[in-house]
């Protein structure tokens, strides 16, 4: 693995998976591995989970990790091939994405899209451009479009669990649309779809409401119904997340509240287990009953985000021996 920022990056879900778990069984089997190796975390946008799990994943390989807030401690970043530097950027990243690859020896990059310009948002620019420039692997701890270190951990979480319960048949998962206050981007939804189709162990529902569609280069292969009553039957997991529209891009068309999962609505499942990537608007994405019930994932899949940076920062120093 050279770099990280979506499934087709990853030789063998399972496998990764697998490490991961044992890293979580043995969080410093391997704590000589990133000796007197650098890891550097930009962000361009916030982060709590994402951030600290990844810095003590890389503790926990013996890395030194440092943090750096570009939106905030930093020269604004021009990435534009020729631009004309006469507004508010300062620092054209072809300059200054090569010096970070001589101080780190990975690189991990947070972007967010602007939701704005869905041409823009979804060329990747910003990621592709520290890919370009850094010479070092570079890892996405979120970009305009995916999450791949959230899809790797929502995997780990489902496997950890189901593994548990013995089950010989194939999981079903369901990925939910919920309401919220704002426009959200799509990056977790499509995400988690593109990971679990690749995967291809598992039953795959996505339900939304109407013009809520994702990119397909996502979704292809699950089935997707507007119906969230008759995606819920049977369920075995129930993702659930909000995003805005994608073909009238950036939108809320609508709110619903009757789209928020309930208790009542998951007597259809399987008794089915909730996820969700967090933060979550209480009472509006997911209801306190929900999220302090037996149902709930939540906690455990955050705590294994850990462990999925871990396998992947593990994969990317070892490639690189």
């Amino acid at each position: 693995m050279k770099q990280f920022i979506s499934v087709h990056d990853v030789p063998n879900i399972n496998a990764l998976v697998e490490k991961a778990l044992a890293y979580k069984a043995n969080p410093f089997a391997d704590r000589q591995l990133g000796a007197d190796k650098r890891i550097g975390l930009l962000f361009l946008n916030p982060s709590l989970r994402t951030r600290l799990s990844t810095q003590v994943a890389a503790r926990n390989l013996g890395m030194e990790a440092i943090v750096f807030n570009v939106d905030k401690e930093g020269w604004a970043l021009e990435f534009e091939e020729g631009a004309i530097m006469s507004g508010n950027t300062v620092e054209h990243i072809k300059d200054a994405a090569p010096i970070l690859g001589q101080y780190f020896d990975i690189l991990c990059i947070r972007t967010f899209p602007s939701l704005k310009n869905r041409e823009e948002d979804y060329s990747e620019m910003f990621i592709h451009q520290f890919i370009k420039y850094a010479g070092v692997p570079v890892v996405s701890l979120e970009s305009a479009t995916l999450h791949p270190l959230q899809s790797l951990t929502d995997i780990i979480t489902i496997q950890e669990h189901y593994r548990a319960q013995n089950a010989k048949r194939k999981p079903k998962i369901v990925l939910t649309w919920a309401p919220h206050v704002k426009p959200l981007p799509q990056c977790v939804a499509n995400s988690f779809s593109q990971w679990i189709n690749a995967w291809g162990e598992a039953d795959f529902v996505i339900t939304h409401p109407q013009d809520y569609e994702l990119a397909e280069q996502f979704t292809k292969g699950a089935a997707i119904t507007h119906d969230q009553d008759a995606a819920l039957k049977g369920a075995d997991y129930v993702y659930v997340k909000n995003w805005s529209t994608y073909t009238d891009y950036g939108k809320i068309y609508e709110n619903d509240p009757a789209w928020m999962l309930t208790e009542e609505k998951l007597k259809a499942s399987n008794n089915a287990k909730v996820m969700h990537c967090l933060p979550v608007r209480r009472n509006v994405e997911l209801s306190d009953e929900i999220l302090d019930s037996a149902h709930s994932l939540v906690t455990q899949q955050a705590g294994n985000r850990v462990w999925a940076a871990q396998a992947v920062l593990a994969e990317l120093l070892q490639s690189g021996k």
